[in-house]
């Protein structure tokens, strides 16, 4: 004779708590033990909640003020393609130049992953100054481009 469900759960209980090995089929009765005790501790939960709130709010003011401060030092983001060297070393040239032409700005090159075939140069306010997207080999668009007289629009349009 088969043995019923509520059997089976009694034993697993049982092997849970007396076994001091670490099985598979032991985490599994822990689980479920972990499950019904979050569920009763959820009221404390909602305590800290609010006192993560009142810090937020002293947190977004300190954010504002941030905010204030990196409109004065304005930030560039060159997006350069992992793919080829050519990429890097267009974005070095660039990043170089507009460093050395205005010093109160911050350059940074692939702060994120960067997009497959892609060479951009942005402004972190939003202004895109040049975008080049899905390049294909050998990235002619990207190779026939005068970097020097992009530098200087680049510099032109910030100053």
């Amino acid at each position: 004779m088969a043995p019923t469900p509520r059997r089976k759960a009694k034993a697993v209980e049982a092997a849970v708590t007396l076994s001091p090995r670490r099985t598979r089929s032991g985490d599994v009765g822990k689980r479920v033990a972990a499950e019904t005790s979050t569920a009763t501790a959820a009221p404390a939960r909602a305590k800290k909640k609010v006192r993560f709130v009142e810090g937020k709010e002293e947190n977004k003011e300190k954010e504002k003020e941030s905010r204030e401060e990196d409109a004065k030092n304005e930030s560039i983001t060159i997006e350069a393609c992992k793919q080829c060297n050519a990429f890097k070393t267009r974005a070095l040239k660039v990043k170089q130049a507009l460093e050395t032409a205005l010093p109160a700005i911050s350059v940074s090159i692939n702060p994120l992953k960067p997009r497959r075939g892609c060479f951009e140069i942005r402004q972190d306010g939003g202004q895109i100054f040049i975008s080049l997207l899905n390049m294909p080999r050998p990235f002619t668009p990207m190779k026939n481009l005068d970097m020097d007289e992009l530098i200087q629009d680049i510099i032109n349009k910030l100053a």
